[in-house]
């Protein structure tokens, strides 16, 4: 039997919670307690970041890590590695290219080609035990700046550090504080914009998650900074985990004298409350969140007068996003000389990506400013999934830009991404396969953008409608001449003219698409055909007649009856009953593959079933 102490730790952020990994955390304490092993530690993570292969149960010593774990798993776990010492190989993550099997996540390129900051705790330490946030030097940059730092020196080195905010708009974080300190009056609020509304984005919520005390200390830290000695966390309500871990931290935070009155005997006084969102991503943006905390309709407003100015209840207010404030005690700590030695030359630090989409290795990334999307989807993603061609990369969520295969080797920062007609956002990027259809792709995005449009101005409520209509009328085969022309109009004519950020940023789906796949538009207008067979009112489906063998699995599985033929006749399909669900090709035997789905041309077959041939 192993005489060595192990900590297992199991992941509990909501990814793997979805797979079942409470279950393991609760198998593992049962089973390590029935088999009397001692000097075993059974805790919990939040997310670890690598959520396509959850559960994760990472072990020490060797940071042993084993992925996909399900509840049957727990048995061989504690008999074979924590009282015989021997690793468990079906377990381990596999090298997709060889095939080799790599037991330590320090190892694994997934985690060792990420420099992390921002994600510096997470997977690491139990997100609802605070002992394990001081053991890593939590709040030691609070603990710094209250007693030995003024709020200029704190802002100047925020400043020098060159941190710019992670929310989406970049703007310089320290400046922003300088403002926000600048004003007069001695009522002030700090907000922490937790409304993470992106579809496919979970990065603020997987910090939130797994390392809460990191954004709480950085908020306090820029409440001292600014002179507010009340913050809010924004946080929609569709994140019940977050929340839930949020509170537990604020309430260890008060126990611990890091909340309150006189914290660490400074004389700075700070609360902190949350307010819960109802999910409308307008509230992402600065004015609407504030209308939102005040109970008014999350509507956004013109500025000037910035929220810097006239905020939170007309007062000076400052909004900074999770990834922000969870960068600031680490910048602090280490120095802002040391920050800005990270990323280009006007992005400093790191960016924490969601990576989803058709992609090897999809969970949360973090890379330094100026990586290349090249290193990021096929080094750190492991490349398209099932060996299909990389098309393009959807960057900064719905409001974000289309990228083509041409543009891979461009760096990540905000000055490339915003040349090239897209946006950094606050990290969503979405990786699209050669299956993926751009036209249909922009299509979703503006019925996205155009259903959370509040309605409040002209250009985006009327605009971003009129768009939509005219994507839905190419992909359905009705598209007209002049259609493309009529989109760039609409869409220019919406970036500028919009209030907020919804509207100025919701056509950039619609320009990128159009500027690097103008092509398969013209396509789907001129040829009402989509090349990437993904429009259903532009694709059809043949029964080959030289390859069906009249063997009735296609006849018996359509759900509306569309297929005529028996046993031995070559069957056919009724195009004006078929509903285009694809039922056909999927059971099709791939000995005989005798369906194929098609787009612009049509296929001859006989008119009625006949004798297959031999």
């Amino acid at each position: 039997m192993s005489d060595k102490k192990y900590v297992v730790r199991v992941c509990l952020g909501t990814g793997c919670v979805s797979g079942g990994s409470l279950n393991v955390y609760e198998a593992l304490k049962r089973d390590v307690e029935s088999s009397g092993l001692k000097d075993i530690t059974i805790d919990f993570t939040g997310c670890h970041g690598f959520c396509q292969r959850g559960p994760i149960v990472d072990i020490d010593p060797g940071s042993i890590f084993y992925s996909e774990v399900k509840e049957a798993d727990v048995t061989d776990i504690v008999q074979l590695h924590l009282q015989e010492g021997k690793f468990i190989d079906r377990l381990f993550y596999r090298d997709p290219s060889t095939g080799e099997a790599i037991p330590s996540s320090q190892d694994i390129p997934f985690y060792s080609n990420q420099q992390r900051i921002i994600l510096r705790n997470c997977g690491h330490i139990n997100p609802e035990n605070i002992d394990d946030y001081l053991a890593v030097g939590g709040y030691k940059a609070l603990r710094k700046v209250l007693l030995k730092m003024s709020p200029e020196q704190v802002i100047a080195e925020v400043k020098n550090s060159g941190l710019r905010g992670r929310g989406g708009a970049g703007f310089v974080t320290g400046l922003k504080w300088e403002f926000c300190r600048r004003e007069t009056g001695n009522e002030k609020y700090i907000i922490c914009n937790a409304d993470e509304g992106d579809p496919g984005a979970f990065m603020d919520r997987s910090i939130l998650e797994a390392d809460p005390h990191s954004v709480l200390e950085g908020m306090i830290i820029g409440a001292y900074s600014i002179g507010a000695n009340q913050g809010y966390i924004y946080c929609r309500a569709e994140y019940p985990l977050a929340l839930e871990r949020l509170r537990i931290a604020l309430r260890q935070m008060d126990e611990h004298g890091f909340l309150g009155d006189n914290i660490l005997g400074s004389g700075f006084n700070f609360y902190i409350k949350i307010k819960e969102g109802a999910g409308a991503f307008v509230c992402g943006e600065e004015t609407a969140l504030i209308a939102s905390i005040e109970g008014r309709r999350g509507m956004p407003r013109s500025r000037p007068p910035f929220p810097a100015q006239s905020g939170l209840w007309g007062k000076p207010t400052n909004i900074n996003n999770v990834k922000t404030l969870a960068s600031i005690p680490i910048i602090i700590s280490r120095g802002s000389d040391w920050y800005s030695g990270i990323g280009t030359e006007k992005s400093k630090g790191t960016i924490v990506f969601a990576l989803t989409g058709k992609v090897a290795n999809a969970g949360l990334v973090e890379v330094p400013m100026g990586i290349k999307l090249e290193d990021l989807i096929h080094g750190i993603g492991g490349g398209i999934l099932g060996g299909k061609k990389f098309k393009a990369v959807q960057t900064g969520g719905p409001s974000g830009g289309c990228l083509p295969a041409s543009m891979l080797d461009s760096p990540v920062d905000y000055e490339s991404l915003t040349a090239a007609g897209s946006i950094m956002g606050s990290g969503g990027m979405i990786v699209m396969d050669e299956d993926t259809c751009v036209v249909d792709m922009t299509r979703y995005f503006l019925s996205f953008t155009q259903a959370e449009s509040c309605g409040k101005c002209v250009p985006c409520r009327v605009g971003t409608r009129q768009m939509l209509n005219i994507l839905q009328r190419i992909t359905k085969g009705k598209g007209k001449s002049g259609d493309i022309e009529q989109l760039e109009r609409l869409a220019k004519t919406v970036k500028f003219g919009s209030l907020c950020g919804l509207g100025q940023t919701a056509p950039n789906p619609v320009l990128t698409t159009i500027r690097y796949f103008r092509n398969e538009y013209e396509d789907h207008i001129n040829n009402k055909r989509c090349p990437a067979l993904m429009c259903k009112e532009l694709i059809s489906f043949y029964i080959l007649p030289e390859k069906c063998r009249g063997c009735t699995i296609c006849f018996k599985n359509c759900p509306v009856g569309a297929i005529s033929g028996s046993k031995k006749l070559i069957h056919i399909i009724d195009h004006e009953k078929c509903i285009k669900c694809g039922t056909c090709l999927e059971v099709c035997p791939k000995r005989f593959s005798a369906v194929v789905k098609v787009s612009g041309e049509k296929i001859k077959v006989p008119e009625k079933p006949i004798p297959v041939k031999k």
